[in-house]
């Protein structure tokens, strides 16, 4: 499995969201902090609205806000909403396998193990904890001495 910069834009693009916390935030703002095109990140942004992992105003004080709390937010549901499946293999994209060979697959429970330990740290860590390391990084980025 390899996360695309759709994916990974997409988990900085929450990231942004959730730490401005000030109600809706614009996307124009969004692209200039995270250096990210505008333009892709409207193509993000309605992978996760329809995913139901954003919300959106229009008018002056319009944009994204995140539709709950971070916490609430496993970075799998993430990376699904704008990758798809992350399966390593493509006989388990589907919730039922649709191989003809998958009942004598020698391969096969290898596969799903890698499947579900990729599964399990995905949705073992949460937006609320990225955000905290942000917060940190951003932190220690303004700290200094002269």
């Amino acid at each position: 499995m390899k996360v695309s910069t759709k994916g990974r834009y997409a988990i900085r693009l929450m990231i942004d969201i959730g730490i401005q916390n000030n109600g809706y935030v614009r996307l124009k703002d969004v692209a200039k902090r995270q250096e990210i095109s505008i333009k892709y990140l409207e193509q993000i942004v309605g992978s996760l609205q329809k995913a139901g992992l954003l919300l959106s105003s229009r008018g002056a004080q319009g944009g994204y806000r995140l539709a709950k709390d971070p916490a609430e937010y496993n970075i799998g549901e993430i990376l699904r909403a704008t990758e798809g499946s992350v399966a390593p293999v493509s006989c388990l994209d589907d919730e039922v396998n649709k191989c003809g060979r998958s009942h004598i697959c020698t391969t096969l429970d290898f596969w799903q193990g890698l499947y579900d330990v990729i599964n399990d740290y995905l949705d073992s860590h949460n937006l609320a904890e990225l955000m905290e390391i942000e917060k940190n990084n951003q932190q220690k980025s303004i700290d200094y001495s002269i």
